[in-house]
């Protein structure tokens, strides 16, 4: 079957099916009208279920165990179609997918693949490395992968995606209208404040209760390895040379990101041309919201939607966005693309609104 037909189900395959961001890719397959989980891949899990690993999971996946790398393509039977999404870790996903896609061909299966990490958010090999410093695990899959917000990108220029990560998501939402409209200066001043579900599910010092509750630091100031992605990305989508000076914070939550970007208005800007270049962008864009005054993250959490509030006083622009981190800034993200990638509605899955009392 091919991208474009009729189609009542499409087998998915979640790689990294352990993770936060993994189990959210499980709870959207669940409450896709398309995309039919297939596999949940996970070594370490192997022949356990998933709603023991995931008791929220539960009512979903009853009869559904994880499965080992080496078992998945069992699942998926000769000439299919399938929706590949990967969760696995920054660095090991390209290698992990590389194996994939290989499988996938050696049965005719029709493939697209859409990566949370960002093993494909650089056309480089060299800019991955640069940042990362690693070398990347599958140089010669980057021509076939491109990265961007599906709100930036127009139509699907390659078969394969790289989602950008969450704080880029929060970031390009709210910077690139303004400078593809040339209403602000190229410099950008950013300060984010993330959840805990950002830092992933094995505990670290910064994710630890104690130290994250009723608490509320900077870290990585001006130092941060989405800096390069948000940059080169922004760029891409906006036209210009923009410079980023960002500052991440780590939130007393589980879910969401709030950004405040601050920037010089140029000569001549109004409240409405920020207005208005804001609808031009996003008049088409089902998750993205202008409000009156300033967002709220519990209007966003747990759903694949954006708010954003634009201010100017004098020739001072405040932008603040916010969105869940785990959904619109990973897993949501990659279901919004892979819904465009086999020509079906964006918003497919992800039409959910926010509980609101999170």
């Amino acid at each position: 079957m091919t991208a474009g037909a009729t189609r009542t189900s499409i087998p998915a395959v979640v790689l990294g099916a352990t993770g936060y961001v993994g189990g959210e890719f499980l709870r959207l397959l669940a409450l896709h009208p398309v995309f039919e989980l297939r596999a949940a891949v996970s070594d370490s899990q192997a022949g356990r279920s998933i709603g023991n690993w995931f008791p929220h999971l539960a009512c979903a996946y009853a009869e559904h165990n994880f499965v080992a790398h080496e078992d998945w393509l069992d699942a998926v039977n000769e000439g299919e179609d399938l929706a590949l999404f990967s969760a696995a870790p920054h660095g090991a996903s390209a290698g992990i997918i590389k194996a994939a896609i290989d499988a996938a061909a050696s049965k005719n299966i029709n493939i697209h693949v859409v990566d949370a990490s960002a093993d494909f958010r650089y056309g480089a090999e060299a800019d991955f490395a640069a940042v990362y410093g690693i070398a990347h695990g599958a140089p010669e899959l980057l021509p076939v992968f491109s990265s961007g917000l599906p709100e930036h990108v127009s139509g699907t220029p390659t078969p394969h995606v790289g989602h950008p990560g969450c704080f880029a998501t929060a970031v390009l939402l709210a910077a690139v209208p303004l400078l593809k409209a040339k209403l602000v200066d190229s410099e950008l001043f950013v300060t984010g404040i993330t959840g805990s579900t950002g830092s992933g599910r094995v505990p670290q010092a910064g994710t630890h209760h104690p130290e994250r509750q009723s608490n509320l630091y900077a870290y990585k100031a001006l130092q941060h390895r989405h800096a390069p992605e948000i940059v080169a990305l922004a760029n891409a989508a906006s036209g210009t040379q923009a410079t980023l000076n960002f500052v991440p914070h780590s939130g007393p939550f589980a879910r969401g990101i709030y950004v405040t970007l601050q920037c010089r208005a140029s000569a001549g800007s109004t409240i409405a041309d920020l207005h208005e270049a804001f609808a031009a962008a996003y008049d088409d864009a089902a998750f993205i919201e202008l409000v009156e005054g300033t967002p709220r993250l519990k209007n966003v959490v747990a759903s694949n939607r954006c708010q954003i509030g634009v201010a100017l006083e004098q020739n001072a622009i405040v932008v603040t966005s916010a969105i869940d981190n785990l959904v619109k800034g990973a897993a949501g993200g990659a279901v919004q693309w892979m819904n465009r990638l086999w020509n079906l509605p964006e918003t497919d899955g992800l039409s959910a609104p926010a509980p609101g009392w999170t």
